[in-house]
């Protein structure tokens, strides 16, 4: 099922994409008889599930729901795949951008369990299966600002957090969602490995509000550029919340539980004084050791491009978000 429904943060994808390359998919689509996305996935499941929508150099999505940008976006082209999935912090894997993809390589996502659980009246597990054909598959683009000042334009495919949560009944004391990533030290060296891991406590734990958790934007992603998700970039299922800063999306999530608490996440543990709990994107808050006014957007070029842009505040998604954090201070708050 397809969603049709176009919200003021949405761009049609002719808007993100050069139009060549617009006409070409709407036409490929066409002379296969695209019925919906459903019966497509249904038949490519039994393989890799969403290999079979990336069958052609220029990335066919043969599921093209939704495409998510900022109003006033004016970089919106596409961070190329290559960047995407080999520039990456996954701390599991190592600290070096380039340590995921070297690191990862054989990781095994089947089978998989992610568990919702805690303050809900109808707890339930995914299996590796579900993850493809439980919920509605979206296309979403959207930018991803690291901590770091850096930045990129990503296709996912995914869904909504909120379904997973609607599915799972919360109850009156559900203030909280709090989300742990797989612990498994013999796949992942980082988390047998202080140095090679950075320091940080694993398993690697996040968190949200439950508001910022049911807002339509927070997407769970299965998928990016048409493919399953690689293993360096989270697979074979992650967080993706786009006005906050990158590490706040989470990888590999075994677990989403429902608290009464605000949960513990790992980078506020290790330095607190540097990474808050609610990491919202923000150029009037510095980190203690770099400016966040602005970022460097990753395109084709090399390291050192001319791409730096300015940061927006929630990322360029305040027009949908900012109301959560009203009545916050936002500095204090960070």
């Amino acid at each position: 099922m397809l969603i049709k429904t176009k919200k003021n943060y949405q761009l049609s994808e002719n808007e993100v994409t050069a139009e060549p390359v617009y006409h070409d998919r709407r036409q490929v689509l066409k002379k296969m008889g695209y019925l919906g996305a459903g019966t497509l996935l249904a038949q490519s499941a039994s393989a890799n599930p969403l290999d079979f929508f990336s069958n052609k150099p220029d990335k066919v999505f043969a599921q093209r729901a939704l495409s998510f940008q900022p109003a006033g976006e004016s970089s919106q082209i596409w961070t190329p795949e290559a960047k995407v999935t080999t520039h990456n912090n996954f701390y599991e894997f190592g600290t070096n951008k380039s340590d995921p993809v070297e690191n990862a390589q054989g990781f095994n996502v089947n089978p998989w369990q992610l568990s919702i659980s805690g303050e809900v009246d109808k707890p339930y597990t995914l299996g590796y299966d579900d993850l493809f054909t439980r919920f509605d598959l979206e296309e979403r683009i959207y930018r991803l600002r690291c901590v770091e000042a850096w930045s990129m334009v990503i296709p996912w495919i995914g869904f909504s957090l909120a379904e997973v949560i609607k599915k799972a009944a919360p109850n009156s004391r559900a203030k909280y969602v709090a989300f742990e990533t797989l612990y498994d030290p013999k796949q992942m060296p980082g988390q047998a490995s202080r140095r090679l891991g950075g320091g940080v406590q694993y398993p690697y734990v996040e968190g949200l509000r439950i508001d910022e958790a049911m807002n339509p934007l927070t997407l769970l992603s299965v998928g990016l550029y048409g493919k399953t998700l690689p293993a360096q970039n989270g697979a074979p299922i992650r967080l993706v919340v786009p006005w906050k800063y990158g590490f706040k999306s989470i990888k590999s999530i075994v677990s989403i539980k429902l608290v009464e608490k605000k949960p513990p996440t790992s980078w506020n543990i290790l330095a607190a004084n540097e990474y808050g709990f609610y990491a919202n994107v923000n150029p009037e808050v510095d980190h203690p050791r770099w400016s966040q006014a602005s970022e460097r957007r990753i395109t084709s070029g090399g390291l050192f491009a001319r791409n730096r842009i300015a940061t927006l505040p929630f990322n360029g998604y305040g027009e949908d978000v900012a109301d959560m954090y009203k009545n916050m201070d936002l500095k204090v708050n960070y």
